[in-house]
């Protein structure tokens, strides 16, 4: 794909319903390393800004264990053939506190671009760019263009609150964007959950998936919506969990 494109998700808001939307600078190591040494520090716009050292000790620190940077958490394994306590999770250190995204096991290509996206580095140092309060918060967008992916729909597809899916231009063009519900969109639009890939649900952070989605925002030239943080909400790294 020569050029980027816009991935679109439609908006509950009646002003702006069925408008665009559209998150290398920290090191996966070194974020690691950081949080061993003391803490875990868990656009399509196209600006990028990097975060300077001395940001990477705002977000508040969750650590439960004094061997390890990852935070204690319960994996899904419910429903059966969606969710299994060897179901692979990614964390998500970010300038307001951490999350954890457990992936569903029977999406295999979204999960697999997704993990690998992850373990390119591809998502540290991007942005929440697009945040709407009791719709969604979206992210994802690097400062490359990926390849796109087909939609992996299936009858078990549900936008509910807290669930991760991918941002698309229309069928079968996912490629990086995601965005997280914050609340039960699949009653939204008829067509809401045959549209995204639903892949995953937050498993811990829930309260800082909140705390994104209620910042305060401004009018985005992008997605002619007030939608845009005032202050940048930063995905510093995103790590594969053992």
């Amino acid at each position: 794909m020569s050029s980027k494109r816009k991935s679109k998700v439609k908006t509950y808001n009646p002003k702006t319903q069925g408008r665009n939307r559209k998150l290398t600078a920290v090191a996966i190591i070194a974020v690691i390393a950081i949080a061993i040494v003391g803490y875990v520090v868990i656009d399509q716009s196209g600006s990028h800004k990097a975060i300077p050292n001395q940001a990477v000790n705002t977000p508040s620190p969750s650590p439960t264990s004094s061997t390890s940077p990852f935070p204690s958490v319960t994996p899904l394994t419910s429903p059966a053939g969606e969710y299994s306590a060897s179901g692979t999770k990614v964390l998500f250190i970010t300038s307001m506190g951490d999350i954890v995204i457990q992936m569903r096991d029977d999406k295999p290509i979204t999960t697999t671009n997704f993990v690998n996206l992850v373990n390119e580095g591809y998502y540290n140092d991007t942005t929440f760019m697009r945040v709407i309060a009791g719709f969604i918060i979206q992210g994802g967008e690097g400062k490359t263009t990926k390849p796109e992916i087909n939609d992996e729909i299936g009858n078990d597809n549900v936008n509910s609150n807290m669930t991760i899916a991918m941002a698309n231009a229309g069928p079968n063009t996912a490629s990086t964007q995601f965005f997280i519900n914050v609340a039960n969109n699949n009653n939204l639009y008829q067509s809401f959950d045959t549209s995204y890939t639903v892949f995953g649900q937050v498993i811990y952070g829930q309260n800082t998936v909140m705390a994104i989605s209620q910042v305060p925002v401004e009018y985005s030239a992008t997605y002619q919506e007030n939608s845009q943080p005032i202050k940048p909400v930063t995905l510093i790294g995103a790590v594969v969990m053992p």
